[in-house]
């Protein structure tokens, strides 16, 4: 299966650059370079990608806002990949809450850009310690004020267990040693989990247990990077 993919970043010589890297792999296929935000909507429209690849701040319609209309149009088919750099890490939370499914520094190696594109096309969240532990926690601890507009109510205890688990970056297979329990066990709790909170991966869920409260900033235990949060592995899919 070949990844379809749109790449936009009002610099040229980094929308050049990661099309062109994208453009040499045989599973993945550039349909569309955008230079701003509302460019990219109208060609993912046309093209429909399985990956969109955003810059975070560009002139006009922003990567974020960008990234929202563009999985809404979708149906959430196309996945949202954000570009950015550790001068705009106030962006991320906003990312992750418009449907973002994961972040890559622009100075990323050509290894880690094939491995986001391909992790995120297979539908999982990839949550970078580089740039998401510590401002996840941060930003979203900020944002907590204001009481939730979701609560835990109808989760069972093993279901909130795990929603902590995976905020705190372990993998399924960490979970299960965790909890003493199987890995099948682990995936249909997380299954369960999404279904009744409504969640489509793993950014989505890391975000709601900060919103709960049931996470804080410093709180990590067992994950590497900051605030204990990491990259999805292979087995980080539901």
């Amino acid at each position: 299966m070949v990844i379809r993919v749109v790449v936009a970043d009002d610099q040229a010589v980094v929308r050049t650059a990661f099309a062109g890297l994208l453009g040499t792999q045989p599973d993945i296929e550039v349909v569309g370079e955008a230079e701003d935000g509302a460019a990219a909507v109208r060609i993912a429209a046309e093209h429909r990608p399985d990956v969109a690849l955003l810059d975070i701040r560009m002139p006009g319609l922003n990567g974020i806002e960008a990234a929202r209309e563009i999985i809404a149009a979708s149906g959430g088919a196309t996945r949202a990949l954000m570009l950015t750099t550790f001068g705009l890490d106030e962006y991320v939370y906003d990312a992750l809450t418009a449907g973002a499914s994961g972040f890559l520094l622009k100075d990323a190696t050509f290894p880690e850009l094939l491995h986001a594109v391909r992790v995120v096309a297979d539908g999982r969240a990839l949550l970078s310690p580089d740039i998401t532990g510590r401002l996840i926690a941060e930003f979203t601890r900020q944002r907590v004020a204001a009481p939730p507009a979701r609560s835990v109510e109808g989760l069972t205890t093993r279901e909130v267990e795990v929603l902590v688990l995976i905020a705190r970056g372990l993998s399924n297979g960490d979970i299960a040693d965790r909890l003493t329990i199987t890995a099948h066990t682990v995936k249909t709790h997380i299954n369960r989990l999404f279904a009744k909170m409504e969640l489509r991966d793993r950014a989505q869920a890391v975000i709601l247990a900060y919103e709960l409260g049931l996470v804080v900033a410093g709180s990590g235990a067992g994950g590497s990077g900051a605030d204990g949060i990491r990259a999805a592995g292979p087995d980080a899919g539901r």
